[in-house]
This record gives structure tokens, sequence and C-alpha cells, in this order.
């Protein structure tokens, strides 16, 4: 929640530091508020606010910043604030967690795919030729993570740099995905929120009861040798 406030602050202040402009950023200092704005506003997607919304939002702290009278004291507030928030962040976990039931259902009756009592949603790509890992093996992947809209939130592909975990110290549904596959192969793995981050998802990047699509290639069981 603090986060959140935080970014309504800087959404706040950027109308009153830009007096706004609508010119592009050109400095380097320009670009680098545009920035901050672009990235404060991540935090402030999961309130679902309308533009009218937006707009009381950049007037009342617009006018702090300034040193204009308030028209509603803050601290007189507190409480509605948070009463405001936990409702919208409500409203938009229900959304998303009827989003992800529906798309689960359709992912289920794709060619080739697997849907185990988990309510995982298993596709091979590709079958691999070597070992098959373990819930208590360590891995080595290629991966990408996205939301159902297709969003990107994560990916050892673009990072250029493959990924090593214990099958064990991850979300569940890697746990069980990956021990489906073996050296070598590729798959689509496609997890209920329940196997994932649940209702309290990762926000701003992951919203609550977010099912999310995992692009894996199992490149390698990279175990550390036994003690002698």
């Amino acid at each position: 929640m603090r986060k959140l406030f935080i970014a309504l602050l800087i959404v706040g202040i950027m109308p009153a530091i830009s007096a706004c402009t609508k010119s592009e950023p050109k400095t380097d200092d320009q670009k680098a508020l545009y920035a901050i704005g672009a990235m404060m506003s991540k935090q402030m997607q999961i309130l679902s606010l309308t533009p009218e919304e937006l707009e009381f939002v950049k007037r009342g702290l617009t006018d702090s910043v300034t040193g204009k009278k308030l028209i509603v004291e803050p601290e007189a507030y507190q409480q509605k604030v948070t009463e405001f928030a936990q409702a919208r962040i409500k409203a938009t976990t229900e959304k998303q967690t009827a989003k992800s039931k529906a798309y689960l259902e359709g992912a289920a009756k794709e060619k080739d795919a697997q849907k185990t009592e988990s309510g995982l949603v298993y596709i091979p790509v590709k079958e691999g030729t070597g070992k098959q890992p373990q819930e208590t093996d360590r891995v080595k992947v290629h991966y990408e993570g996205k939301l159902i809209d297709g969003t990107v939130f994560d990916s050892s592909v673009k990072r250029g740099q493959p990924a090593e975990f214990p099958l064990n110290g991850v979300i569940k549904c890697w746990g069980e995905g990956l021990t489906k596959m073996k050296v070598g192969g590729k798959a689509k793995i496609i997890c209920p929120a329940e196997l994932a981050y649940g209702e309290q998802g990762r926000p701003p990047i992951i919203p609550g009861g977010s099912a999310l699509i995992f692009d894996v290639e199992l490149l390698d069981i990279v175990n550390p040798p036994a003690n002698k």
C-alpha cells in the first residue's frame, strides 16, 4: 500500500513540475521525469482509475505541491483512502480470476494439452531426449513468462542468460510442470493463480488472481556431484 501512495504522490507532482506541458521530453532530465511517470503509473494500474478519477488525483496533489488551500484534508481521509484502494484491488483480482479461469479452460482444449489434477495445463512443444528431472533436482532453463493478455513480465531469453534453480524452491507450477519434461524439450506451462502467486499476485506486474503462461526449454539438470 505504501508503494501505491508513493505512486499517487509522484503522479500528482508531475503536472506541477511540467506545468501541464504537452511538449515532448528532450533533455535527459525531462526524459528522466517522463520515465518516473511511466514507472509509477504501473503502481496505479491496479486501481483501474477512469480518466475522470485520475484528474481528481492530479488536482489534489497538484494543489498540495503548489501550496493551494486543500479542499479535503488528507489526514481525515486516510481510512477512506485505504478502503477505496482495497475495494479496487479486490475488484481487479476478481475480474482477473474470471478471465484466467476462461483462459485455462480454453488452453486445456488445445491440441496435445494435458490438464493435471492441480489445474495446471501442460502443452508439449518439442519432446526432449535427455533425463527427466525430479522435484528435488536443480535445473537450467530458458523461459519467457507472460500474462494471459500477452504481456511479457520475465524472460531469460531476453536477458540472454539461462536461469538455474531448484524445482522445490520455485512456484508450484514450475515444480510440477518441469518434471513432465525431458532435457532438450520445450513446452508451454499454463499455471492457475493458486499454483503461482494466488490472490495477492505480484503488483504492479502480476495482478492478483492471474494465470501465468511460461514457454520453457529445459536445457539441463545441474545437480552438484554427490559427496564421496
